[in-house]
């Protein structure tokens, strides 16, 4: 495979990936006979030079694009209906999302509110929601930024309430995009630290999934493919960014999003509080609770752990062995071991706690995590 072309993947929705894939975009609304896009995105995108450049590049053939990037780092409620406004307030006909996990989100939970506008959380799929998302959605188009989410093939939105801090998911396979645009070239200037931290966020990804208890041997398959291509990629886009290796993170990305249909587990249930009381930036919450939530995992699972070690080519192929990788990779990265070196303070443990029992995501853990496992591990992380 070359990394100087566009291709097209049709799993599970349409993509467009490859060098110069963002140059397609003004002509695709066109051919759907779309006009007034909402460009959704978050406040950093929204003053980057490749962000007007599209802009621009819609303007150019007569479209009439509205920017709405007044949100959240970690989106809550407000953000959407916020969003809402905006798409009512200038009459747009279709959403394009720029950014990353945040900005797709966001952009992801107004094109449900559109035409769905009781409460949000009334579609929350952890309560069964998802049944009253039964409207037409507006037509819905990503543009990632990032390699870390893969929300772009999504068809689910984390958005957090802004007083309690709980995450929902608002999810239907009507909030898929109809096409991603997935262009390595609006990730080369991603700075090095957020690179490794989104780098690490699609890791977790892909190795939450396949050892995640619901069978699934496709995404098993896709998961192991994503571990092998951050394995062979992150540290050289992290330090010397280039085409190749920003390419195989933006596909192991969405890889990971594809695969994380099984479920994710521990340590996205880790990371989840300390986004909504600490405002962690996601990707940086998992890089460092991976290792630990990892070893919680072995016993029991050695045989995944190993599968995943031989991806890795360790010579060590034990659980073990994956944990002392992730430490080594934390560190040839840039992102610190510990908790504390990211704002955690022991008077914040038992709060998050109570926040990672109530997350969503521990209940498809290979094994049962209580209360105070989570304790532990965030006392051992410390």
């Amino acid at each position: 495979m070359t990394f100087d072309k566009v291709y097209q993947y049709n799993f599970p929705t349409t993509i467009r990936f490859g060098a110069g894939a963002i140059q397609e975009l003004p002509d695709y609304l066109i051919g759907q006979k779309l006009s007034r896009p909402l460009l959704v995105t978050d406040p950093v995108v929204a003053q980057l030079p490749f962000f007007k450049k599209i802009a621009d590049s819609l303007k150019a053939k007569g479209l009439s694009a509205e920017v709405f990037s007044d949100i959240h780092k970690n989106p809550v409620k407000s953000d959407v209906y916020k969003g809402t406004d905006a798409f009512d307030g200038t009459q747009r006909d279709s959403i394009v999302g720029v950014g990353g996990g945040a900005a797709l989100d966001v952009a992801r939970a107004i094109v449900l509110r559109v035409h769905h506008r009781e409460d949000l959380f009334k579609y929350d799929d952890l309560i069964g929601g998802d049944v009253y998302v039964t409207n037409d959605v507006p037509p819905f188009v990503t543009v990632p930024t990032t390699a870390g989410t893969g929300s772009e093939v999504g068809r689910s939105a984390i958005i957090a309430d802004d007083v309690t801090h709980q995450k929902k998911i608002l999810f239907s396979p009507k909030l898929l995009a109809k096409v991603v645009f997935a262009d390595p070239m609006l990730t080369m200037d991603l700075p090095a630290p957020v690179t490794a931290a989104t780098g690490m966020d699609a890791l977790t990804h892909n190795m939450e999934a396949f050892i995640a208890k619901m069978p699934h041997p496709i995404c098993d398959g896709i998961a192991l493919e994503g571990i092998s291509l951050i394995h062979d990629s992150l540290e050289q886009a992290v330090k010397k960014p280039d085409v190749e290796s920003r390419s195989k993170m933006l596909i192991a990305s969405m890889m990971g999003a594809i695969a994380f249909q099984k479920g994710l587990g521990v340590v996205h249930s880790l990371a989840h509080p300390l986004s909504s009381l600490l405002d962690t930036h996601h990707g940086l919450a998992n890089a460092v609770n991976i290792p630990y939530g990892m070893r919680f995992n072995i016993k029991g699972f050695e045989d995944k752990f190993r599968r995943i070690a031989r991806t890795l080519n360790l010579k060590e192929e034990t659980g073990e062995g994956v944990v002392q990788y992730l430490f080594d990779l934390n560190t040839r990265v840039g992102i610190p071991h510990q908790l504390r070196d990211i704002g955690v303070k022991q008077e914040h443990l038992d709060t998050l706690a109570d926040l990672a029992i109530a997350d969503f995501a521990h209940p498809n853990n290979p094994k049962p995590v209580t209360r105070e496992d989570f304790r532990k591990l965030y006392q051992e992380a410390l």
